[in-house]
């Protein structure tokens, strides 16, 4: 498999989101300063919740351009099938005869990519499977949640 397009592929699907957060925050931050939204009473709080919800989004929206950068910064080494798993690594993982894929990443945790046909599940050193799988090498056995175990079959 293609690590570079699988990179390529997360990064467009966090740039999406990204462009979808950065119309939600453009949108609370003109909520909380229109016209309708200044308040009529002491009591009245709508255009400080406003404020709060896109100060929120605008954070977030820069976490999203910061997982950009670190995806973007991922390079990868030659391919080592016997190394152990690195940033940048594809795990395949071997339970009751079915296999799934892994892709070690700095960001984007969560995020299932479709690629060559299969499945793949990004995973960052945060998450406790990524922990697990970081510095595993093929044919090291892994606990997989929920309470089973696997076999790595490559390191790619």
């Amino acid at each position: 498999m293609n690590k570079e397009a699988l990179r390529d592929e997360i990064c467009r699907r966090l740039r999406a989101q990204l462009s979808l957060q950065t119309g939600a925050a453009a949108l609370a931050r003109d909520e909380a300063i229109s016209e309708e939204s200044r308040p009529e009473n002491k009591y009245d709080t709508h255009s400080q919740e406003a404020a709060y919800l896109a100060e929120g989004q605008a954070r977030l929206a820069g976490e999203i351009e910061a997982d950009i950068a670190r995806c973007l910064a991922l390079r990868f080494s030659p391919a080592d099938a016997t190394g152990p798993a690195a940033m940048g690594a594809l795990l395949e993982v071997s339970r009751g005869g079915a296999s799934t894929w892994y892709f070690l990443a700095p960001a984007a945790g969560g995020l299932e990519v479709e690629l060559d046909g299969a499945t793949i599940l990004v995973l960052t050193p945060q998450s406790p499977l990524g922990r697990t799988l970081l510095g595993r090498r093929a044919a090291d056995t892994v606990a997989l949640p929920p309470r089973g175990s696997g076999r790595i079959v490559r390191v790619l």
